[in-house]
């Protein structure tokens, strides 16, 4: 039951993002508007870690499972990518570093800032 209640209540927050991307005209996808109602939710202490923890961990060990689609997607398009092979190739492992580096850095600042 705990999963289902944890489940439930980061569904909701999702549910809650989808519905913003509707109100709010900005060209930003609906899970980012979730992960930072959920985030704002979770530092203003309206819902605890305890509440979403588990059911969280569950879904990072099943992340790789979700590549699995869009990577059949790509294979089912290959064609229509074929002319866009070499401007790919560079900006996928640019922007694949350029994102570690400040989720690197971000983390960094967390831990730095960390209450006690």
């Amino acid at each position: 039951m705990k999963y289902i209640r944890q489940f439930g209540i980061i569904l909701s927050v999702t549910c809650a993002g989808e519905l913003l991307k509707y109100l709010i005209p900005l060209p930003i996808p609906a899970s980012i508007y979730g992960l930072v109602l959920l985030f704002g939710l979770l530092f203003f202490k309206v819902i605890r870690l305890d509440q979403v923890k588990d059911a969280g961990e569950f879904l990072i060990e099943i992340m790789p499972l979700m590549f699995i689609p869009p990577a059949a997607g790509l294979l089912v398009s290959w064609e229509q990518m074929r002319g866009m092979l070499a401007p790919l190739c560079v900006i996928i492992p640019v922007t694949t570093c350029l994102v570690m580096f400040a989720t690197g850095k971000v983390t960094d600042f967390m831990l730095k800032h960390k209450e006690p």
